[in-house]
Formats: C-alpha cells, structure tokens, sequence
C-alpha cells in the first residue's frame, strides 16, 4: 500500500533520526579551481592528473559523463569522494563519516598534498574562496550528465517566470563553493536545533563571510543572495532560513509539504518542471516536465507518486537530511589554511546547544532592535555592520558564541579546539576572509595575490 505524503516524509527524514546519535560529522569542501593564465579550465590536463589521483589513494568507484570524462570518484573504505560540483570548475573533497576532525585534515593534507603540486605543474590550483575569482574567464558550462544538465536548465528557465524577481547569473553553481557539514542529530532535538542554528546565523555571516562578488559590491556574502534570486528561491521554504519556531515536529512536517519538488526522475527520464509544493504536487493527476534526449529538450507528461518525494532538493541554511543529520550549508568556503573552522565550530555548538538557545535568545546585540532572524542575515552578509550596532559588543558576543564552540569540542575530548583558534582572531578584530580581501584590493594589491594565500595549507598539530 501507498504511503500517505505524511508518511513519506516521516520515513524520510525522522525514522533516520530514531536512534541514540554518534558523535559522527562528515565534511564537504568547494574550491574553485583556478587557471592562473586566465583561461578555461584545461580538462584534459585536469583529467590526468585526477585519473592519477584515483590510482595512487584507491578511489575505484567512478563516474563520467556523456563525453567520457571523470567527475566523481570514492574510496570504498572510507566513504571519501572527489569530485567536479556542477562545472569543472569547482573540484570538491567530500569525507566519509567520521568522529575526529583530526583525522579528516590528516587525509584531506594527503589528498591536497598529492592534487596541488600537480596542478601547479599544469599553471592551476584550487583556492579557499566562496567565489571563483576568474569566474570571467571559465567555461560556465554544466558537467554533461543527466543531474547537472536539468539543474542548468532549471536554473535558465527564470526567464519564463514573471509573478518575481530573479538575478542574471543562472549559472551560479559554477563559480560558487561552499563549506558544509553534516552532523548526527536524535528526533528529540531536531526542533531545538533548528530553532537554536537560524538564530545563530547573523553571526555566522560575519565569521565566515568569504564570497565577494564584484556584480553585487555591497556584500560581502554573495552566496546568500545569488541562491535567493534563482529558481531554487521559487520558493522560499527551499532555502535559506525558515523564520517560524516550530513547536514540534507536526509543525516541521508542515513546513516540508509545503516545500516545492521540481525534478523528478522516471524510468531513464530526469525530468524537471516548475516548482510545485509537495502537498500540492501529489494530488495532481499528472505533470508536464522536460527531459533532455539526442542534443534537444523534450516536453513530456508523467504522473506524480508520493515516493517521488525522493527527488525533494531543499537548500536550507540546516537542512534536515535522509541520513540522520542535520546539513549545515550556509557557510562559504574557507582559505585552505582554516578549511576546517566550520566543521569544528558546528561541531562545538552541537554539544552545547541549550547554552547556545540561551546566550541566543536573550541576545540584544543584533536582536531586539526590530528585525527578524533572516532580515539581520541580509544585513550582515553586507560590507559593513549595520547602523544599531556597536562593534564592540558584536565582537563581545562572537567570543561568546566561540567560547561555547570550545567548549562543546573540549566536551567531545578528540582535541579539536586548535580548529577554533582563527576565528577567535576573527571574533576580536571583527573581520572575515572577505574583509581581508577587500581591504587588500582597496591597498592595491592584485587578486592573484589573494588566491595564493588562500590557496596556503596549515596543518595545525594537536598537543
């Protein structure tokens, strides 16, 4: 028998989570990779030289797209993929679930230790930035394969919507990087994280702001804005905050069926249609999606299942996922060196997450001065704090927030809080990735300088 769309969603994303939680996290890393002589990307060259990683670490299980090229490869033991995210453009390390943030640098500095040098060699790198910085000069072009094809696709279609507003860059995906990560959550604390992480996100803007974008110089986040005023945006319970304080997990499944599904796949069909909420969606009779076949997109009518509630793409800031966790998003890409911040600062807050509810809920430093949760996100993913605050007190609070992260990761006892140590620098100077580069660009320096030192790996040693 069928499931009812209540069902589907409870087996989905809360079954997972009915079980005494690890203290597991897995890490996915974006980084642009860069063609220091201004031009595309050499695929080719790339190729080799990921071909030859795939031998030397083991990475057997493969995948390649329509033109025969690899964009996806794993080590079987562990879990870790290598990976191109959208384009070729962007080469992506995501790890296998683990306990110790120690142990993901240790085999990230082996795989970073073994592509970088290569990459040199042919006049590349790939760099810790929340945007591609010769985004100008890359073929922006989707990896030829069913998934990215319709999302590039999906992306393009804003043309044909009028009801909203939508930016000029659908293809984004291709030169924006992100740092995110997924940790173990039980069902008894999905509404209090939730509740607890979107309040804590002004102030993630303004640790971890690192995707500047001279289309939009006002911010200093352009990450935010960019996945806002696309199609993923249609509908705003797809991404970004969720602005409403759930009192119970009815309430968050709620939310769920009302969060637009836009890709489906039947059969040897990838189909993607406008953006239609769930509860909507499964009463239909049928739908009229597209498909791409022999060079050329096909119109079709297929009929929605409930089960297809397996092709749900949501993008919230912390997102509740099939795997038990809850996936941390909105963070951009770090410089190489402190690549592992995020990890470790989620990581921390988790096991101290009432005190975080506490310090969060009785904040008067960004709060309690007229705006929402997601109105002080727009305002600190800007240059500049906003008027109502004083910087002294902002920077006062990140400590906080930070002495909580440490902690949280001292309670964990795997000596993680070395991971910390950049971003208490960041908390007492008030100032981000972003900030620094900007202030080096306003004092002359050239954006091939910032790509290096954020290309820079620091390998910090646990006593």
């Amino acid at each position: 028998m069928s499931l009812t769309l209540q069902e589907a969603i409870w087996q989905k994303y809360i079954k997972p989570t009915e079980r005494e939680a690890g203290r597991f996290l897995g890490v996915e890393l974006e980084f642009p990779l860069v063609n220091l002589s201004r031009r595309p990307v050499d695929i080719p060259a790339v190729q080799e030289i990921v071909t030859d990683f795939a031998e030397r670490f083991r990475f057997t299980t493969q995948s390649r797209d329509d033109n025969g090229d690899l964009y996806s490869l794993t080590e079987p033991l562990t879990g870790d993929n290598l990976s191109f995210d959208c384009s070729f453009n962007t080469l992506e390390f995501s790890f296998g679930k683990e306990e110790s943030i120690a142990v993901l640098q240790e085999r990230f500095v082996l795989y970073y230790g073994f592509l970088q040098p290569r990459l040199r060699e042919i006049g590349h790198l790939i760099t810790g930035l929340g945007i591609h910085p010769y985004y100008l000069y890359n073929n922006n072009t989707p990896i030829a394969n069913d998934r990215y094809r319709m999302l590039f696709h999906h992306l393009q279609s804003y043309r044909f919507y009028h009801d909203r507003y939508f930016h000029d860059y659908p293809n984004f995906g291709m030169f924006a990087a992100a740092s995110q990560v997924q940790i173990d959550v039980e069902r008894d604390d999905i509404i209090k994280t939730i509740r607890t992480t979107d309040l804590l996100e002004p102030y993630k803007a303004l640790l971890f702001a690192n995707s500047y974008f001279d289309r939009l110089p006002e911010l200093a986040i352009s990450r935010d804005y960019l996945w806002r005023y696309s199609t993923q945006g249609y509908n705003p319970h797809n991404l970004g905050m969720y602005d409403t304080a759930f009192r119970d997990l009815e309430e968050y499944i709620e939310y769920v069926k009302g969060q637009s599904i836009y890709c489906v796949g039947k059969g040897d069909r990838y189909y993607h249609f406008q953006p239609t909420p769930l509860r909507e969606y499964v009463q239909l009779d049928a739908v009229t999606g597209q498909y791409f076949r022999d060079g050329a997109w096909h119109a079709d009518v297929f009929h929605p299942e409930v089960e297809d509630i397996e092709h749900l793409r949501t993008f919230k800031f912390a997102d509740l996922t099939y795997r038990g966790t809850i996936e941390y998003r909105s963070a951009c890409e770090q410089p190489i060196s402190e690549v592992f911040s995020v990890a470790a600062f989620h990581a921390g807050l988790t096991e101290e997450l009432d005190a975080l509810a506490e310090l969060l809920e009785e904040d008067t430093v960004l709060y309690r001065h007229g705006y929402t949760a997601s109105e002080l996100r727009e305002l600190t993913t800007r240059r500049r704090l906003p008027a109502f605050a004083d910087a002294e007190a902002v920077s006062a609070q990140l400590i906080r927030i930070l002495e909580l992260a440490r902690s949280g990761l001292q309670k964990r006892g795997l000596k993680e809080e070395i991971f910390l140590e950049p971003l208490f620098e960041r908390a007492e100077r008030l100032t981000n990735p972003a900030q620094e580069l900007l202030n080096g660009l306003a004092h002359g320096d050239r954006i091939e300088k910032w790509i290096e030192r954020y290309a820079t790996l620091n390998v910090y040693v646990h006593a």
